[in-house]
């Protein structure tokens, strides 16, 4: 066989995005160790360009008409441009938030972004994985970068904790769903393709036997620990007290947005004739995400603890699209994803500035903010109040489309609780921005007090004012002018068979059963 034809055979075009990061990792470790210390001063400008291009090219593939690359393993159709799209900004605006951060730390900028750009690919790759050693590959990928990443600031007892922890509940959620996909392949028939595994399935008639059973539930464990859904949250509080803020602000994210496109994937091509056990299943993980994110969110008080549990319970809210199992569940839940980017790392972006300033992230420290730094007030209050839901931020819009894909499906009590829980987060949100804004100048915080005169000139404050004002904006504004964003995320899943028709639908399924049981 020639190189033309083993060249179109891998359709390596699909992955140009991925190709543009790898090359911005490998621009970005030549220009540290030819530049050497004043390298840091480029190299974060030189990642953000990269993944700007990558999300460039991710436009160009859009409707591309042969989208799968190595013979079936990736598939670039638009529902993962769309993930990979929010991977790859998610990792740009933690660039942004992350370069004074990091030389405060006093730690190495190039290494921290060169991990970064690690877990970018693996989020990203993982976001079109279409057969289980790429998929595999690919959540190790971002697993093990996010642990590295955890543990940066190796200098912080609680960064490593966090990182210890991170490492032992990851290692045995990867061994669980490792064994489930495992089972799909002896089940199939040796198949490692995602279509080809539904397919000898359904040949083999398995669909209802216990096999089948306990592989879905240990494939859902391990994206239930990705997506930080209760139970499988042990890790994140811990994780995201401990952990450097920009590495959370990316893993509350893009690591979400790329286990929760593993979710739709795998549950839509492989699971179709278990629909209802894994609709089931989802639904308890909806409703313990929501009530305990929630209401051991209004306990807490740490700013990073608070966003941690905001984050088990956003979950929650997003998985009511996957149980919707329509179009525009799905569509819902990319359209959540996108404005949960902006207003997360908006939030991250306003804790991040705080604590640099005064060196704390407690809750009751905030008081009387508004004082002293008026942009981060209205920063942090635009975002706290937009993954609260209120009128007429993005966030209140992406929860509508939500709960309307919800109750179109008829899950009205699982909307009912949602609504319910929204309200009871207003709470926690709302106490946040009161203690900012209305309290009286005598009431001033310690840390408020002792305020450093605001300035943005210093060394890698300028990347935060622009990542705190560029996420403001987009927060506030793409509620309002959200048609955009509602018609990409209806177009990524208008075309996609999976999410059409079933891989086996109950057609065939009938059909193959009744041949099976004619057989002598």
């Amino acid at each position: 066989m020639d190189f033309a034809n083993v060249a179109s055979q891998l359709n390596a075009g699909t992955i140009l995005p991925e190709g543009i990061v790898v090359l911005t990792l490998l621009g970005v470790l030549i220009v540290d160790l030819i530049l050497g210390r004043n390298s840091s001063r480029w190299i974060g400008y030189l990642a953000i360009a990269g993944l700007l291009a990558s999300i460039v090219a991710l436009y160009f593939e859009w409707d591309n008409a042969n989208p799968l690359f190595f013979a079936g393993a990736f598939n670039g159709d638009n529902l993962s441009i769309v993930f990979r799209g929010i991977v790859a900004l998610s990792a740009a605006v933690t660039i942004l938030m992350s370069i004074r951060y990091v030389e405060q730390s006093g730690t190495a900028l190039a290494e921290f972004i060169a991990i970064l750009l690690t877990a970018t690919l693996g989020g990203m790759f993982l976001s079109g994985a279409s057969e289980l050693v790429m998929i595999f590959v690919s959540l190790e990928t971002l697993s093990i970068s996010s642990y590295l990443l955890t543990g940066y600031t190796k200098r912080d007892p609680r960064s490593n904790e966090a990182a210890l922890k991170y490492l032992l509940i990851g290692a045995a959620s990867t061994a669980v769903f490792l064994y489930g996909v495992s089972l799909l392949y002896g089940l199939s028939g040796g198949q490692t393709e995602l279509n080809a595994i539904a397919n000898g399935i359904a040949s083999a008639n398995l669909s209802q036997s216990l096999g089948i059973v306990i592989a879905l539930v240990f494939a859902i464990a391990g994206v239930g620990f990705k997506i930080s859904a209760a139970p499988f949250h042990q890790w994140t509080p811990d994780v995201y007290e401990g952990a450097p803020t920009p590495v959370i602000a990316f893993l509350s994210v893009g690591s979400k947005a790329a286990g929760f496109a593993l979710a739709i994937r795998l549950l839509t091509t492989v699971f179709p004739l278990v629909a209802e056990e894994w609709k089931f299943v989802f639904t308890a993980l909806a409703v313990l995400s929501m009530v305990l994110g929630n209401v051991v969110a209004l306990a807490q008080t740490s700013m990073k603890r608070m966003l941690a549990y905001s984050s088990i319970a956003q979950a929650g809210f997003v998985m009511i699209g996957l149980i919707a199992d329509t179009q525009a569940g799905y569509a819902s839940m990319i359209f959540y994803l996108l404005v949960y980017l902006f207003m997360n790392l908006c939030g991250f972006t306003c804790v991040i500035l705080f604590s640099l300033r005064t060196g704390t992230d407690q809750i009751a420290e905030y008081s009387g903010l508004y004082q002293k730094d008026p942009l981060l007030t209205l920063g942090l209050s635009i975002s706290l109040l937009s993954l609260g839901g209120i009128p007429p931020l993005a966030g209140f819009f992406g929860k509508i489309y939500l709960f309307w894909a919800g109750w179109q499906a008829g899950l009205y009590w699982l909307v009912l609780l949602g609504l319910i829980t929204s309200v009871v987060s207003i709470y926690y949100y709302i106490r946040v921005v009161k203690m900012m804004v209305v309290k009286e100048p005598q009431e001033m915080s310690d840390a408020v007090k002792n305020y450093p005169e605001i300035s943005w000139n210093l060394p890698g404050f300028r990347p935060l004012q622009v990542g705190l004002i560029t996420t403001l904006i987009a927060t506030s504004i793409a509620g309002i002018l959200s048609n955009p964003l509602f018609t990409l995320a209806n177009n990524s899943v208008t075309d996609i068979p999976t999410l059409q028709a079933k891989t086996v639908d109950s057609t065939q399924v009938s059909a193959i059963s009744t041949e099976q049981t004619d057989r002598p």
